[in-house]
């Protein structure tokens, strides 16, 4: 996702007067600016770095509708439908079974050894931002059974 087409849409919504819209697009914003601001490239941030910064926001609004209390309802509501609207430019993560069959294509050797630690240090660096931490722990437990 690149941090124009996140502005473009942030522009829409202003233009189409969607406060709350403005503002969820707007807090991914600032979380990719402040990115690539504190990586030394303000001016060009890469694709990379504005999806883990766009994942990253993502996942604090999930953990703050995991831990709303369920009697504020309208609260988890507000919640939720930020939620929904950053995970429109989320960037596409891997199922479980697009995490399967790379494992088991690139990392068989390593598989068969049943070490759960040394796999996960070494598939994390490349899944990164890729698919998601949980499923591929899942994945690495089915393969390492």
């Amino acid at each position: 996702m690149k941090l124009k087409e996140l502005q473009d849409a942030m522009i829409a919504a202003m233009k189409a007067k969607d406060k709350f819209r403005k503002d969820a697009i707007g807090s991914l914003v600032s979380a990719v600016k402040k990115a690539g601001i504190d990586a030394g490239c303000r001016e060009d941030i890469p694709d990379e770095m504005a999806n883990q910064a766009i994942l990253k926001e993502i996942k604090s609004v999930r953990e703050q509708i995991d831990t709303c209390p369920a009697e504020r309802t309208e609260l988890l509501e507000e919640y939720q439908k930020r939620y929904e609207i950053m995970s429109e430019f989320a960037p596409k993560l891997m199922s479980a079974e697009e995490v399967k069959a790379f494992l088991q294509e690139k990392f068989a050797e390593l598989l068969a050894t049943g070490n759960k630690g040394q796999i996960m240090k070494e598939v994390m660096g490349q899944l990164k931002g890729k698919a998601d931490g949980k499923v591929i722990n899942q994945v690495v437990a089915e393969l390492t059974k």
